[in-house]
């Protein structure tokens, strides 16, 4: 018999929150069926012997090297048998019931192909970047320009992270973060897989925006919850490389969607602005004892 969800894990040196990451599945998901897959890239802190000692349940396969995020979850999607996908983070520790609110949502939902729960910091507060919109280039500017956290309650202005809606709001969002989400097997026989040209970044903004085009609705639910520490393992091992794929991503993500959409001129500003930003981000952390690869997580 099928499982009621196949929870696919990519890890990059993050033991030790793996370890609590696996802990609170098993000791929050009593009322599903489910499987992990966990895809190991080649880590060099004992993370595949961890899982093989203390959690042999846990299918494990492990890369020759750092192949990034999508083409890990790619691989244990391919072999998830659930009825439902689970995208998950190894720095995260999931709240008791949260991921039977989700599965509950889905099949509640029909026309609904992917959910993501409230995402935590791991000071308590909301993890704003879990809802989202697509990335358009207005939101995008306002978002880093700052124009978004000085009117957060405007639309106009703070469409990006969505903080015009009340974080406790059950609604429809354009995208989620792929620190968490699940996704329906229909949906991923309709859609395919994530798009590997992403190393990291991006890839779940890319598939959402995929998702919605072939029909499906995509859903935050608050009821839910987990707490994702976020900079942890590949982006702290390699910050500097994690840098350039977080801008990378960016830029590829707006070439496959949006640049058609735009005059070349603008779009030549746009890259401009992606390369300077770049730039300033690279010269920033030079300085920095802990290097930031996007926003930071209290």
């Amino acid at each position: 018999m099928k499982p009621d969800i196949s929870i696919c894990i990519t890890n990059y040196n993050a033991k030790d929150f793996l370890r609590d990451c696996l802990r609170s599945i098993y000791g929050t998901t009593d009322t599903l069926t489910f499987e992990i897959i966990v895809v190991d890239n080649f880590s060099g802190d004992g993370g595949p012997e961890m899982i093989r000692s203390e959690f042999p349940d846990v299918k494990l396969l492990t890369n020759e090297g750092n192949t990034g995020f999508t083409r890990p979850y790619n691989q244990a999607m391919r072999l998830a048998q659930g009825r439902h996908v689970v995208i998950l983070n190894p720095d995260t520790v999931i709240f008791p019931n949260a991921f039977a609110e989700l599965v509950g949502f889905l099949d509640s939902h029909p026309e609904v192909g992917i959910v993501s729960p409230k995402v935590l910091n791991r000071d308590g507060t909301l993890q704003k970047q879990c809802r989202r919109s697509e990335a358009r280039p207005w939101d995008a500017i306002c978002y880093f320009s700052g124009l978004s956290r000085l009117f957060p309650n405007d639309k106009r202005f703070a469409g990006y992270l969505m903080t015009y809606l009340p974080e406790d709001l059950t609604h429809e969002a354009e995208a989620v973060s792929g620190s968490c989400m699940v996704v329906r097997r229909e949906v991923v026989e309709q859609v395919g897989y994530f798009d590997e040209d992403f190393f990291a970044y991006q890839e779940d903004t890319d598939y959402c925006r995929r998702t919605r085009l072939a029909g499906w609705k995509i859903f935050y639910v608050p009821t839910a919850q987990i707490t994702h520490y976020g900079g942890e393992g590949g982006s702290r091992v390699q910050p500097f490389r994690t840098i350039i794929e977080w801008h990378r991503s960016y830029y590829l993500y707006f070439r496959k969607h949006f640049a058609k959409d735009y005059f070349f001129l603008f779009n030549f500003l746009y890259y401009l602005m992606m390369l300077t930003k770049l730039g300033y981000a690279l010269l920033t952390n030079l300085f920095r004892r802990k290097k930031v690869v996007s926003t930071p997580k209290p």
